[in-house]
């Protein structure tokens, strides 16, 4: 049940994170949902490092923290995917130039 969890919670930060982002970002829903949970293992991690520990309330400055990771590795990622596709679809375009074909 952690694992439906920590995909739940990765995909809701990754949707949040894609909504603060400017712009439009290309990516495919379970990108969005991996780097959310990319993002939040990374702000527990910091939130961790910092000395910030469980309270017995909402712990508001651990889901800052995994928010403001979550929107870090969106936002890099989501370059990231632009590049890696853009290139793809240079390539797969330039082999279909004429001047390619002349001999």
């Amino acid at each position: 049940m952690g694992w439906l969890w920590a995909i739940i919670v990765g995909l809701v930060l990754g949707l949040i994170a894609r909504a603060i982002l400017p712009g439009k970002q290309n990516i495919p829903l379970w990108l969005t949902a991996l780097l959310g949970l990319i993002g939040s293992i990374l702000g527990n991690a910091v939130a961790s490092g910092i000395g910030v520990h469980d309270t017995k309330g909402i712990d508001w400055i651990r889901h800052l923290l995994q928010l403001i990771g979550a929107v870090i590795v969106v936002g890099v990622g989501s370059g990231l995917w632009a590049r890696i596709r853009g290139s793809e679809d240079r390539g797969a375009g330039r082999a279909r130039t004429s001047r390619d074909h002349q001999v």
